[in-house]
């Protein structure tokens, strides 16, 4: 350590320190533009001047080195004046407004503009015609030459993509032969912008800086459960498979039926797809759980035995990954499903050829091998009773298992099903009252699943009745061109009107629609066209069009108009003390990963309303730091996405053989190559 004075405050630092470096760790601020803390320093803005006694000149504080007994003065009258020199300098080439966010506009409200050109205006340099990029905005117009882009872009990041062009007055920051970032082998990690004091570079979506890390992190973020997604996609392309599936099952006990079935929203907001694709996180989550080796087993850590019993009414992932996690802490749970199979909706309405039973008994199994208790076709009927069983806590978890009607006259007749009784039907093996020509009214991912199992089972095309278009429908797209690839057609623009009985058959009325404004859902609200009824003739109509929760009046809970139980938001707390519910059953019908992310709430509020902590988190893997160096990979921006193969529809027609095929290892390691580590900004260090 030595010691040194700065603006006559005696100051302590690390030898190897320079000035800057001295001040700014002692909280003396020293105006600067070309120096970045991960940077190497070139003292090139010439801001950072001290004086310094004994020492001739004003040097750069940015590259000058602390010594001991040194005597440093900031900001002298003489130092002000210089500076001010060399703001004005900048600004004579900066032609438009500055950045009221920016680094630059710290320091010229700092240390103030002089005015000696009066009547000077900067002109807009003659920069090649600027070109349209993906993530960030480009303006060369206020570019001050700093060469921070250039040199966190080949000094930390190793990836070379810009540089400086020209030479003297012309000189300007760009890509060899004024070429897009994409090939420039640019890959968008965002470094550049990150360093950028004045603006020139930004990013397209803009945000506040509370939202800083959800911005710019999207994934992990939108994941209901906060998966660190980065970081197992990461592992993946080290080769450590392991624990890539480790960092998942840190915050979910399903990531194999998740690797299956979830609706990835992560995807949808992945940054990468602003290039040429999102990339298939969903996959390579069921590559890693498909290679499991069980190690994790081992480093869970259960709680001592606190002697509290919680009751879970429900075996769907809501109430599984409750019973999960509250089981770790160390408490006594039992799970009570009212149907012969545990799984919930994961079972009951997930076609197997979506999600192998393997695959959710497997990991429905590891919850009971920490103790967790289930007992099958045990319907509860009051949550007094659970009490009055010593049970200290009840959490409800009873999904929505109910279908809704068609909601048209002439929807009693018995041939006109509901969609999750079919489903369920078929899902357990069951006989299914479905036959001859069938019609399913719907659009989502039920009605789709519904089309395609009655498809296999009559072996006869089935029609899907959908009063929007494609476009509008909730379903995925790839549930969608599934269906489509299966055979299953798709009747757009349709509504049914009425069902008559006519023999065998039942007569039903449509009318065809077209699409007005926006409604309350932000899609467009269907419209009949008059004159245009029609009717087809079916043998089975079939509504996937919602799904109800059945709450028993015994519950005594406060339920909402929709008979979804009402819970607190944070906390999941019901009307009744002791009482909490969440899945479905609160949400009405939602998707896996949501449940799980209640589940897992619902755990921390129980086990702090048990006079526990509510810490769930266990770490499996130990922290590392992330590597700045991604170095240089020419066509990076072009890599496609590694798409996964399916089953052949002519091998799907009859059978419930799984659809997705895995992805093989090599394919896996390129598909997380493509990432574009958007975590990794995160650790460049603020400027000051």
């Amino acid at each position: 350590m030595i010691k040194l004075s700065i603006d006559n405050t005696e100051i302590e630092v690390e030898d190897n320190k320079t000035v800057l470096e001295a001040a700014l760790q002692s909280g003396i601020y020293i105006p600067s533009l070309c120096y970045h803390p991960d940077l190497d320093n070139i003292g090139a803005c010439r801001l950072c001047i001290v004086e310094i006694e004994n020492i001739r000149g004003y040097p750069a504080s940015c590259t000058t080195k602390a010594t001991e007994g040194m005597v440093v003065h900031t900001n002298t009258e003489k130092i002000q004046e210089l500076r001010k020199s060399l703001v004005w300098f900048i600004l004579s080439e900066h032609p438009k407004a500055v950045d009221k966010s920016s680094q630059l506009m710290k320091v010229i409200e700092w240390v103030g503009i002089k005015e000696f050109l009066p009547g000077f205006t900067p002109t807009p340099k003659d920069f090649p015609p600027s070109i349209e990029e993906a993530l960030f905005d480009k303006d060369l117009d206020r570019c001050i030459l700093c060469d921070r882009c250039v040199r966190v872009c080949h000094e930390v990041r190793g990836v070379g993509a810009i540089g400086l062009v020209n030479r003297g007055i012309n000189t300007f920051i760009g890509t060899s032969f004024n070429s897009t970032f994409q090939d420039a082998a640019c890959k968008f990690c965002g470094a550049c912008v990150e360093v950028c004091p004045t603006g020139a570079l930004t990013d397209k979506v803009k945000f506040e800086e509370v939202d800083r890390e959800k911005t710019l992190v999207p994934c992990k973020y939108t994941c209901p459960a906060q998966i660190d997604i980065p970081r197992y996609v990461r592992l993946i392309t080290e080769g450590k498979y392991q624990d890539s599936l480790e960092v998942i099952r840190e915050k979910v006990p399903f990531p194999n039926v998740l690797g299956h079935v979830c609706f990835h929203p992560c995807e949808e907001e992945c940054r990468r797809d602003e290039l040429n694709g999102p990339i298939s996180i969903r996959v390579l989550k069921r590559f890693v759980a498909e290679k499991d080796s069980g190690r994790w087993r081992s480093k869970i850590e259960i709680a001592k035995e606190t002697g509290k019993k919680v009751a879970i009414v429900g075996s769907g992932p809501a109430g599984l990954t409750t019973a999960w996690y509250l089981r770790i802490l160390g408490h006594t749970i039992t799970v009570f499903e009212a149907m012969s199979e545990t799984g919930g909706m994961m079972r009951a309405g997930i076609p197997e050829y979506r999600l192998p039973r393997t695959v959710l008994d497997g990991e429905i199994d590891e919850i009971k091998n920490i103790g967790v208790e289930i007992k099958t076709n045990s319907e509860i009927e009051s949550v007094d009773e659970l009490f009055n069983q010593g049970f200290d806590a009840v959490f409800l978890a009873m999904g929505a298992p109910e279908g809704m009607n068609a909601g048209v006259p002439g929807d009693d007749d018995p041939r006109v099903l509901d969609g999750i009784s079919v489903l369920k039907a078929i899902n357990f093996g069951e006989e299914a009252d479905v036959t001859g020509d069938v019609a399913v009214i719907g659009g989502g991912n039920v009605a789709m699943d519904v089309a395609r199992c009655v498809q296999r089972v009559v072996g006869k095309k089935v029609t899907i009745l959908y009063r929007r278009t494609r476009q509008e429908m909730p379903a995925s797209a790839e549930e969608i061109e599934e269906a489509l690839e299966e055979g299953v057609e798709i009747d757009f623009l349709v509504a049914p009107q009425k069902v008559t009985p006519k023999g065998d058959k039942l007569n039903v009325e449509c009318i065809r629609m077209e699409l007005g404004e926006p409604d309350d859902s932000g899609r467009r609200r269907p419209v009949p066209i008059k004159g245009s009824e029609f009717t087809i003739s079916v043998d089975r109509l079939i509504a996937a069009i919602g799904q109800r929760s059945n709450v028993p009046e015994k519950f005594d809970i406060e339920v909402n108009k929709r008979g979804r139980i009402e819970a607190d938001e944070q906390t999941l707390s019901c009307s009744k003390e002791g009482v909490f519910s969440g899945g479905d059953v609160v949400t009405g019908p939602a998707s896996v990963i949501e449940a799980i992310s209640d589940g897992r709430k619902a755990a921390v509020s129980i086990d702090k309303y048990l006079g526990g902590k509510g810490e769930i988190e266990q770490a499996f893997v130990p922290a590392e730091e992330e590597n700045p160096w991604i170095g240089r990979e020419a066509g990076f921006a072009y890599n496609k996405r590694v798409e996964t193969t399916l089953l052949s529809p002519d091998k799907r027609e009859t059978g419930f053989s799984q659809v997705e095929c895995s992805l093989d290892e090599k394919k896996s390691v390129e598909e997380a190559e493509r990432c574009l580590k958007c975590q990794i900004r995160l650790t460049i260090s603020p400027t000051n």
